[in-house]
């Protein structure tokens, strides 16, 4: 009786042990699944794979998506990891996933929403329909009403169709496959006034501005006046005690601007005599908006002139300037550089009202 008892319960012992070895294997066979199907790398091509998320979409449309699509094999699976891994929310917007990346991979970027980000660069000394056309040509921008023409995006940011020049601040915005022009607009928009602030804030003493927005237009002058960073608080200077002593600015740039698409690139005696709102040799004190779009280096040269006694400066064909005093020395400065570069002789400022 005894033999037969302990010949059972060793039949007992071989299947609970046989069946802990059987539990082990699928166990490990599970695990090695699991493992294979988190960290595999996906039959993703060299270039990446594109992946559009649309707003309100959620991770188990995603992968299903996917699983159709032939890049993953077990979304349930992989449903069940983000929800241990509290990695079940995602973020709508256009990923690249890059060639190697496993499905843990995957969840995880769509969960931290790392979506592919653009660039679009606008340059100090744009004008502001030049600005617009940048941004309304950049890669996945939408289109909007808003930002459609000059008198829309004024209407948006909330100005006067004749004052939005030089409110875009210059400089690179990244953004995501969806933003529309509007809102790189208001972003860029925002960044001036930001900008145009702190600058004030900090400006310098005994200025001809009247109000921020002043000193922008003189800011948008400078920025085009020179590409020599070293020179802009000079020219600053010249045009600064020029406007304190009653004095013409006398600056081509913005004749150039108030010419419009009649300018073709010659700037004519005939033009300098031009009665426009933006002609500096007729009339007296600053343009009735900016010229161009400065950036902060021009805005701080405008609040904070270099203090000097000059006056007058004339280009010198290599990109800087020659500055004088006085008009005696002015002129003997033109004629020097008109000799070497007549294309470039004008000064900005030149004689005139001066």
């Amino acid at each position: 009786m005894k033999k037969k008892q302990a010949g059972s319960a060793w039949k007992v012992l071989k299947l609970l042990f046989g069946g802990f070895i059987l539990l082990c294997l699928v166990a490990a066979a599970s695990l090695w699944v699991v493992r294979g199907a988190l960290e595999s790398p996906l039959p993703i091509t060299q270039e990446g794979l594109k992946l559009q998320v649309d707003k309100g979409g959620s991770l188990s449309r995603t992968l299903r998506g996917l699983q159709a699509e032939g890049v993953i094999q077990w979304p349930r699976l992989l449903l069940a990891y983000a929800y241990w891994e509290g990695k079940t929310e995602i973020h709508s917007g256009e990923y690249l996933v890059p060639f190697g990346s496993s499905a843990r991979d995957l969840v995880t970027r769509l969960n931290r929403g790392e979506v592919t980000r653009y660039r679009v660069t606008l340059l100090e000394g744009w004008t502001f329909r030049q600005a617009l056309r940048q941004i309304r040509s950049g890669k996945n921008i939408v289109l909007s009403e808003a930002g459609s023409n000059v008198s829309a995006v004024a209407h948006a940011l909330g100005l006067k169709e004749g004052e939005v020049e030089g409110w875009i601040f210059p400089d690179t915005y990244v953004y995501r496959s969806g933003t529309t022009d509007i809102e790189l607009l208001r972003q860029a928009y925002d960044r001036m006034q930001k900008v145009l602030g702190e600058e004030w804030r900090a400006k310098g003493d005994d200025l001809p501005y009247k109000s921020p927005y002043e000193a922008l237009i003189m800011a948008s002058i400078i920025e085009k006046e020179t590409g020599q960073p070293s020179e802009r608080s000079e020219i600053a200077g010249v045009f600064v005690r020029r406007l304190n002593m009653g004095m013409r600015l006398q600056t081509d740039p913005t004749v150039i601007y108030g010419l419009g698409d009649d300018f073709d690139g010659n700037l004519t005696r005939t033009h300098l005599r031009l009665p426009t709102p933006y002609n500096t040799y007729v009339i007296n004190g600053l343009p009735p908006t900016p010229i161009a779009l400065p950036g902060r280096a021009a805005i701080r040269a405008a609040l904070n002139p270099k203090p000097g006694k000059s006056l007058y400066f004339v280009g010198k064909g290599d990109g800087s300037h020659h500055f004088s005093a006085t008009l005696m020395e002015h002129n003997r400065a033109v004629q020097e550089y008109q000799l070497k570069r007549r294309a470039d002789y004008r000064s900005r400022p030149t004689k005139g009202n001066n």
